[in-house]
């Protein structure tokens, strides 16, 4: 009976500095890209108590005109088979499709950018903890630097930090074709049409819509506090300063809470809004959804069919 063991691979100590020198690079290139996007995009003031998420632009693609119903349901089922994978290349496969989508619908792509930024710190700490700390075992393929032998690389925990990587960014990006082909309302209307409670859509809309109102107020007060000489410091009088800020954004956002209820009651208000979006079914909604499911299954099948191991 033939033991496995594990295949060590020695590779040159002048390829370590690598492993610092390629993440901070990826890092910077994306803060790069982010700055690059930003100033082509927003050269003009915005008004930053409109939702983002509803600037849908004037932008029309398959995906724009697509029952929000069967966009709903086809990407969240299409996103949960993406997370059920467990090979690489189908998951990068996904991930693919789901950067072709963002391009077909001619969605801004710093927004994307915006999302996968958010996620770096996270992503980061298993692409360069799980290669370090994964438990080797038969058939594992370790690399050894020089002769630092307490300095292991595994290629197993490797491939596992780039599979739960690809799963993230591409279910991250999902929510680009899903939340901006639409305007909000009427995605949330296409949740209550599927089952969704109409109190959690409502609730969802309205903090969704004032929670930029009270950002804009509290950037507001800060430029006032900045004007009038207000510096922050490691002292007590910032943080003095900067209570009666909290205090006053509370206050505010209170009394403009009880305002706008008021005003919503007295315009009739019983708890649910009117519906006034109207769905309807066309062949060309199933054909969509027919193409994402089936590609997904497809992937699936991939995944399913290839064998296990390092980067297979």
């Amino acid at each position: 009976m033939t033991t496995v063991t594990p295949q060590i691979v020695h590779l040159s100590s002048a390829l370590l500095p690598l492993l610092l020198i390629f993440p901070i690079a990826a890092l910077s290139a994306l803060r790069w890209a982010l700055r690059t996007t930003d100033a082509n995009g927003d050269r003009e003031e915005r008004d930053w108590s409109i939702p983002a998420i509803d600037a849908t632009g004037r932008a029309d693609s398959c995906l724009h005109r697509w029952d929000v119903r069967c966009k709903i349901a086809t990407l969240l089922l299409f996103a949960l088979l993406t997370v059920s994978l467990t090979s690489l290349w189908p998951t990068l496969a996904a991930l693919l499709v789901s950067l072709a989508a963002i391009w077909l619908a001619r969605l801004p792509w710093r927004n994307a950018l915006r999302r996968v930024a958010a996620m770096t710190g996270f992503l980061s700490m298993f692409l360069l903890i799980m290669p370090l700390t994964a438990v080797t075992r038969p058939a594992d393929v370790v690399l050894i630097f020089g002769q630092q032998d307490w300095f292991t690389l595994n290629l197993r925990g490797l491939e596992l930090a780039l599979l739960v990587s690809a799963k993230a960014i591409t279910v991250a990006l999902l929510m680009e074709p899903l939340l901006a082909t639409a305007p909000l309302p009427r995605t949330l209307e296409g949740l209550s049409r599927l089952g969704v409670p109409r109190q959690i859509t409502l609730m969802i809309l309205l903090a969704h819509r004032y929670i930029f109102v009270f950002l804009d107020e509290a950037r507001r007060m800060a430029t006032g506090m900045e004007v009038r000489g207000f510096c922050k410091r490691t002292d007590l009088d910032t943080v003095r300063s900067t209570g009666n800020f909290l205090g006053m954004l509370f206050v505010r956002s209170y009394e403009r809470t009880q305002r706008v209820y008021a005003a919503m009651l007295a315009r009739g208000f019983n708890g649910t809004l009117p519906d006034r979006e109207e769905f309807s079914l066309r062949a060309s909604d199933g054909f969509i959804s027919a193409l994402w499911l089936g590609t997904a299954l497809i992937l699936l099948a991939i995944d399913r069919l290839l064998p296990t191991g390092v980067l297979g």
